[in-house]
């Protein structure tokens, strides 16, 4: 571990540096009175501070709530109060557009570095801590390393709700300690093929579950260094993997897609051979874009499909899927799968049915505040992923449709019931249906299906005006399509097959 660094675009650490900075923030947090029943909200953009505040966490047993930092305020109200975050860790910029959701909460202020300032355009003012907002790095500052570490806590996430609000995730960890830094380091050995002097680079959001989960991996997985970049540009990435010889990545199939799209010479310009590893998961990755990648970089490249509740489920290599196009691949860390009918009975390899899968080295989960839910998608001892699958005689998962209505859009999860139930507040809509559909760069788009009151002339900019604050803008429609009226089905719930199909006809596939 020794020669293994942490760095961002601003600076870089030793490993023992961070760990270090990691049991001074624990020593503030605890002293601040979080722990492992009171959670801390993080809100932040990547870069080295926020490695800092999860190794924090990790080492006082704190839970974090990871949230999106484009949320809008009422987003975040709803997760803080079900998750019951009493701390905020946020950084500067972002507290006055979401402070109505602050409110009775401690704000823990972290100012952002130069990179980060100059890859989104936020000046010295903006990044200036102020206010009633606490000072991380005084804070860390303040407080000598806390010397006991406390069981590591999986992050608590939200993910797709039927009422309109996503539904909190929260993991049970296992092993001897129930400690989760051990299946973390067992992510690191398995699935990302870790080892001593491997260097590991991600420019995906580190809010997200899959990247945060990586790049967990690497930070306690011996001799591995971890590289973050501020955001996604896909030149600097190329230059990245170059200067720093980068070996293992976590992309994304919208970055490959950008990436493609460089001009051959700039293609051409950057040595890409240290890339031993990258790993792609999260959103649907077309297989002609694969096969592109392939080409370019060779078969260094594997896709794993997994849901939050449950974790990584399984992974496919270039060969695999080149060999068996649309696989998702096989289980692995000794998961199972069953695909069951409708009735709840397993289906032989060949037959479509609900994907129903278990991992136990992730741990079993909970809904905050949902026992009925969690109740309901359990069958076998399996959990309900929502979507629909069959396996082949050699056990390679193949995914056909998605039963859930959850739109995958660059990589981030939208819950159509959350756009909607904010859709159906304005006062000239009377009905809407919202579901995915494809798109060139981004996997799919967020469509809008509307049914106006009669009285009101469709206009596609006055429903955009009604979202803006209302619903983070990653989440609002980039197609809205006006209907005299919405097609039903005999119950009188709204038709969505129906819209949907024709935006996917043609397009080869249907997630």
């Amino acid at each position: 571990m020794a020669d293994s660094t942490v760095a961002d675009f601003d600076q870089r650490l030793g490993r023992a540096a961070l760990e270090k900075r990691a049991a001074q923030g624990a020593a503030a947090l605890t002293t601040l009175g979080a722990g492992p029943d009171v959670p801390v909200a993080v809100i932040m953009r990547n870069d080295l501070t926020q490695l800092e505040v999860m190794r924090a966490a990790a080492r006082a047993g704190t839970v974090i709530v990871a949230l999106n930092w484009h949320a809008a305020a009422d987003e975040v109200a709803a997760i803080c109060d079900d998750s019951g975050a009493r701390f905020v860790i946020i950084h500067n910029d972002l507290i006055a557009p979401l402070r109505p959701a602050l409110k009775d909460r401690v704000i823990i202020a972290v100012t952002p570095g130069p990179a980060l300032c100059k890859a989104y355009e936020i000046d010295d003012a903006e990044a200036a801590v102020g206010g009633e907002a606490k000072d991380w790095r005084t804070l860390v500052d303040a407080q000598p390393p806390q010397t006991d570490r406390e069981m590591m806590r999986p992050l608590m996430r939200y993910t797709s709700g039927s009422t309109g609000m996503p539904k909190g995730v929260r993991r049970a960890p296992t092993g001897p300690r129930k400690d989760f830094e051990e299946v973390l380091r067992r992510v690191g050995k398995e699935m990302m093929r870790f080892e001593p002097g491997s260097r590991y680079f991600t420019a995906a959001p580190i809010y997200h579950s899959a990247p945060s989960t990586l790049t967990s991996a690497a930070l306690v997985s011996e001799g591995v260094s971890t590289i973050i970049a501020p955001k996604f540009e896909p030149e600097t990435f190329l230059a990245t993997i170059e200067a720093e010889k980068i070996t293992h990545i976590y992309l994304v199939p919208t970055m490959m897609s950008r990436m493609l799209k460089l001009p051959e010479d700039v293609k051409a310009r950057y040595d890409l051979s240290s890339v031993q590893f990258c790993v792609s998961t999260g959103s649907p990755w077309p297989h002609d874009l694969k096969v592109a990648m392939i080409d370019w970089w060779g078969p260094v490249f594997w896709e794993s499909y997994g849901a939050t509740e449950i974790g990584f489920m399984t992974m496919v290599s270039s060969a695999e899927a080149l060999a068996k196009p649309g696989t998702a691949g096989r289980m692995q860390m000794g998961g199972t799968v069953m695909i069951l009918g409708a009735e709840g009975n397993e289906l032989p390899p060949g037959q479509v049915g609900e994907i129903h899968a278990r991992m136990d080295v992730f741990g079993g989960f909970d809904y905050s505040n949902d026992p009925e839910s969690r109740a309901a998608a359990e069958k076998h001892g399996h959990f309900s992923v929502g979507d629909l699958g069959w396996l082949d005689e050699d056990g390679f998962l193949f995914i056909t449709d998605r039963k859930k209505d959850m739109i995958i859009s660059g990589g981030a999860n939208i819950f159509p019931a959350e756009v909607e139930a904010v859709l159906m507040r304005a006062p000239f809509i009377r009905d809407v249906a919202v579901f995915g559909a494809p798109h060139p760069e981004f996997g799919e788009q967020v469509v809008a299906a509307v049914e106006p009151f009669e009285d009101w002339t469709p206009d596609a900019d006055e429903v955009m005006e009604f979202l803006e604050g209302r619903l983070a803008r990653f989440k609002q429609p980039r197609i809205i399509d006006f209907h005299d009226a919405l097609p039903r089905e005999d119950s009188g719930k709204i038709f969505k097959p129906r819209l949907r199909a024709p935006y996917w006809e043609g397009s080869g596939r249907k997630i």
